[in-house]
C-alpha cells in the first residue's frame, strides 16, 4: 500500500520590483507562467507600469498583484517626494515626514494602480520596507481603511518582521513591524508574516540556492505563513545595482533544484497568506 504523501505548507513567494525595467517585469511574468511565484509587487510610479500591465493581466488571479509602494526609488525622486533610504529613515524617526505630503504620495500611488488595473491590490507592501515607518505607516493605514475597510477580501499587508536574519534584518524590523502588526490585529486587517528572503545580494546562484533551502526550512517549523521575497530578473539591466543578484535569483528559481527544494521542505507556493496553493 503507497504511504500518502507528506502535507505541504504554503508559503508566499512574491517577487518584488514590477515594472522597474524591462527585465525585472519579464523575469517575473515568466516565473509566473512557470507556477514559480505566489505573488508580485508593482511600482506604479514607474512609467513603465501601463506598457507592463497587460502581461501581467494574463496571470490575474493565478498570483496575487499588489502595490509597492515607493518613497526612495528613482521614480518617487522624480515625482518629487522620493529620498534615498538612509535620508528616509532619518526623518522617519525625527518626525519630519508631513502627513498631508504623504498622503498625497500614498492616494497618488493607489490612484496609479487601480486606474490602469482596474481592481484594489491584493496586496500593499513597500520598495525597502517604507510601509511601515514611522510618519508614513499612519497614514498608510488611515488610506487603507478609507479605501478599502469594506472591501470583501480586504488587501493583506506585508508586515516586514524577519527571522533570523542579523543585523539587516533586525533593522528592517525595527522599523516599524510590531507597530504596524499590532494595528492590523486591532482592525482584524489580514497580514503575511514573518519575513523571509533577507540577504546581502553577494554570492553565488549556489549562494542563494543554499538561503533559499534555509528559508523553506525556517518557514516550515513556523505556525503562520511566512513570506519570502525575492528581486528576480532575467539579466542584469544597467544602473540596476542588485542587477546580477537579479539575475542569479531567476536562473535559481526557474531551475528544477527550486522545485526538488520545495518538496524537499515540504512547502508549497501560496497566495494571499497561503490560501490557495500551488503544486508543481
Amino acid at each position: 500500500m503507497l504511504s500518502p504523501l507528506p502535507a505541504q505548507k504554503p508559503i508566499v513567494l512574491c517577487a518584488d520590483d514590477y515594472a522597474l525595467n524591462d527585465s525585472v517585469s519579464q523575469g517575473i511574468v515568466a516565473l509566473a507562467h512557470k507556477k514559480r511565484l505566489s505573488a508580485t509587487s508593482v511600482m506604479t510610479l514607474s512609467p513603465l507600469w501601463k506598457q507592463h500591465a497587460p502581461a501581467l493581466r494574463e496571470l490575474q488571479g493565478a498570483i496575487d498583484v499588489g502595490l509597492h509602494l515607493d518613497w526612495t526609488s528613482e521614480f518617487a525622486h522624480q515625482a518629487g517626494w522620493g529620498q534615498g533610504l538612509a535620508a528616509m529613515m532619518w526623518r522617519s524617526l525625527s518626525g519630519g515626514l508631513d502627513a498631508t505630503r504623504v498622503r498625497e504620495a500614498i492616494e497618488r500611488q493607489f490612484d496609479a494602480f487601480e486606474r490602469i488595473w482596474q481592481s484594489p491590490p491584493d496586496h500593499v507592501d513597500g520598495h525597502q520596507h517604507i510601509q511601515q515607518f514611522d510618519g508614513l505607516r499612519e497614514v498608510l493605514c488611515e488610506v487603507l481603511l478609507r479605501r478599502y475597510g469594506q472591501s470583501k477580501p480586504k488587501p493583506w499587508l506585508r508586515i516586514s518582521q524577519t527571522h533570523k536574519a542579523g543585523f539587516k534584518g533586525a533593522l528592517i524590523s525595527w522599523m516599524g513591524a510590531n507597530s504596524l502588526k499590532n494595528w492590523a490585529l486591532a482592525h482584524n486587517w489580514p497580514v503575511v508574516s514573518p519575513l523571509l528572503g533577507v540577504y546581502n545580494f553577494d554570492g553565488t546562484q549556489a549562494d542563494y540556492a543554499l538561503s533559499m533551502q534555509g528559508w523553506l526550512a525556517e518557514a516550515s517549523n513556523l505556525e503562520t505563513t511566512a513570506l519570502i521575497m525575492c528581486h528576480p530578473a532575467i539579466t542584469g539591466e544597467a544602473g540596476d545595482a542588485i542587477g546580477n543578484a537579479r539575475a542569479k535569483e531567476f536562473a535559481y528559481l526557474s531551475s528544477d533544484d527550486f522545485v526538488a527544494h520545495l518538496n524537499q521542505a515540504q512547502m508549497q507556493l501560496g497566495q494571499g497568506g497561503g490560501s490557495k496553493a500551488k503544486s508543481f
